[in-house]
Formats: C-alpha cells, sequence, structure tokens
C-alpha cells in the first residue's frame, strides 16, 4: 500500500506539468484544441516503441479487436473528457485554480465506488458484490478539500463569477471522467496486461477524438506555434508518459480494494502543491499567504490520514454472477 501511495504522490508531480504548461500556452496564444490533442499524438508512439520492445504490442490489438466498442468508449472518456475540458479550462483561469477545482476528482473517485463490484468465491461459486461508497475516506479527503479552498480562498474572490463558472464546469466533468474511465479499463483488461499495455491501448482508441479535434483545429485556428509544440511535447513525456504509467500502476496494485483505490487516488492532491510551487519558483507567481499555507498544511495531513487509515471497506448488495 505504501509504496503505491509513493507512486501516486510521482504521479501528482509529473501531472502539475499538465496545469503549469496549459496555462503558460494559453497565455502565449496557444489554443487548447493544440494543447489536448498534440499531447496524445506525441504520446502514442512513445508508447508504441515502449511496448514493441517489450514485445507486448499484438495482445493489446487482439484484445482491442474483440472488443473494439468497450475500448473506445471508455478510453474516450478516461483520456478524451478528461484532458479535453481540462486544456479548455485552462483559458479561464490561473494554473494553480485549475489544479485546485481538479481535486473533486478525488470526491468523484469515491462517490463512483458504487458503479463498480468485487467478485469474490466462496463454497457457493463466484459472487459479485457492489461496493459501496468508502464514507470515512471520503471524510478525510474532505479535509484535503478544506485545505485546498483554503488556497483558493482569496483568489476566487478575484475572479468574475461567470469566468470562474465557465472554467470550473469543465474540470468537474474531467474530475469525473479521468476515475470512471481508468476504474472501467481495469474492470475490462481483467489484470491481463501491464500498465504500459493499457495506457498504450487507451491511447490509441481515444485516437478518434484526438483526430477529429486536431481536424477542426486546423480548420478554426490553424497550425499550432513552435513553442506549443514544444511544450505540449513535454507536458506528453512528463504527464502522458510518466504521470500516467505511475498513476495507472499504482492504480492496478490495489485495483481491487474500492477502500485502497480511493486513497491513491487522493494522492493527486499533490498536484496543487506541486503547481503552485512550479508557478512560483519557474514562473515568478507571488508566493502564497499565510492563509494559503494552512491550506497546504491541511492537504499534508489528509494526504497523511489516508495513507495511515486502518478501515476496511463496506460491502453490500450480493448478486450472483
Amino acid at each position: 500500500m505504501k509504496k503505491s501511495i509513493i507512486l501516486g504522490i510521482m504521479a501528482s508531480f509529473f501531472f502539475a506539468f499538465t496545469f503549469v504548461l496549459n496555462r503558460q500556452m494559453d497565455i502565449q496564444g496557444g489554443n487548447w484544441i493544440w494543447s489536448s490533442s498534440l499531447r496524445y499524438i506525441f504520446t502514442l508512439p512513445i508508447l508504441l516503441v515502449i511496448i514493441i520492445v517489450k514485445n507486448q504490442l499484438f495482445a493489446v490489438l487482439k484484445d482491442i479487436a474483440k472488443k473494439p466498442i468497450q475500448w473506445i468508449v471508455w478510453s474516450t472518456v478516461g483520456f478524451g473528457l478528461f484532458y479535453a475540458p481540462l486544456s479548455f479550462a485552462s483559458a479561464y483561469g490561473s494554473s494553480w485554480l485549475i489544479a485546485g477545482t481538479w481535486q473533486i476528482t478525488i470526491i468523484a473517485g469515491a462517490l463512483l465506488s458504487p458503479f463498480f463490484y468485487k467478485t469474490i468465491e466462496n463454497q457457493n461459486g463466484l459472487f459479485k458484490i457492489r461496493n459501496t461508497i468508502p464514507k470515512k475516506v471520503l471524510g478525510i479527503s474532505l479535509i484535503i478539500l478544506f485545505g485546498i479552498f483554503l488556497m483558493q480562498f482569496q483568489h476566487l474572490k478575484e475572479i468574475s463569477s461567470i469566468k470562474s463558472l465557465i472554467g470550473i464546469i469543465p474540470v468537474v466533468i474531467a474530475a469525473f471522467a479521468y476515475p470512471l474511465g481508468n476504474r472501467k479499463m481495469i474492470e475490462l483488461c481483467e489484470n491481463k496486461f501491464t500498465t504500459f499495455q493499457r495506457v498504450f491501448g487507451m491511447t490509441l482508441c481515444s485516437m478518434i477524438l484526438w483526430t477529429i479535434l486536431s481536424v477542426f483545429g486546423l480548420v478554426s485556428v490553424g497550425m499550432p506555434g513552435k513553442g506549443q509544440v514544444l511544450q505540449s511535447f513535454v507536458v506528453a513525456v512528463c504527464s502522458g508518459i510518466i504521470a500516467t504509467v505511475l498513476f495507472f500502476k499504482a492504480t492496478d496494485m490495489v485495483s481491487s480494494d474500492v477502500r485502497k483505490l480511493a486513497i491513491v487516488e487522493s494522492t493527486q492532491s499533490g498536484e496543487v502543491i506541486f503547481t503552485l510551487l512550479g508557478g512560483v519558483f519557474v514562473f515568478k507567481d507571488k508566493l502564497p499567504t499565510s492563509v494559503d499555507l494552512f491550506g497546504i498544511l491541511f492537504v499534508v495531513v489528509g494526504m497523511m490520514l489516508n495513507s495511515l487509515f486502518p478501515g476496511k471497506i463496506q460491502i453490500k448488495n450480493l448478486v450472483k454472477k
């Protein structure tokens, strides 16, 4: 469990590049369409080379051929409905604000638990058991969200309500889409594939959306600039490859336990801290106030409580397989 938490925190560090660089691309005149689609266009060939070297390509392609609809739908949800709205939101708020709002995914992951089942075996055969919302984990996650609220409170007062709303709604959609797509793909793959194989398969199957977006981008805004291409490549490597693989590896390690899965998902709150630090030290944003520092303290305490919490999942509603 500790290893999965460490991997989750490491993933949050590399995910922070998304928020900081997407915001910089927007400030420099880059369009969100290219910020989102270029990340996955760059990610696909890198992953392809990796799984070819590992001799893992054909197993994934074979499974996709057997279940193309499921692969395309849940890959588009997990990657497309996650990253396109997140990139769009970068035009309507600072990187720290988007990263802070994104932490709704902590709550989203817990709330989605009843939509999934756990299979167990006893003397009567195999049974599917519906997961329940891990209420205690959810409660601890609220501590993290309270810390994030403290961090953002003063800044939110400076933003108009309409602009704030336009920036928040896409992030909320992304916050639910990412854990939903990830968990559905864990369920679909049934532990048959490595993390690299699953990320490659999802990237490949989401390319329909990215191709459509790219064509629309060419028609509506033209080609991306060199700066946006370079920064999108950095995001692809840091977030699309390193962070995604680390996070998916962490969730794979605890996929059979919805409580532990919720805990690993809560490590993504570290993105707020890393994004804030990146903005301050790299792009010279203003230093955190005393209220911001209290918020960071709540985030850290919440993450520590989640990692140490010893409770078990409650399960109900037995359904025979």
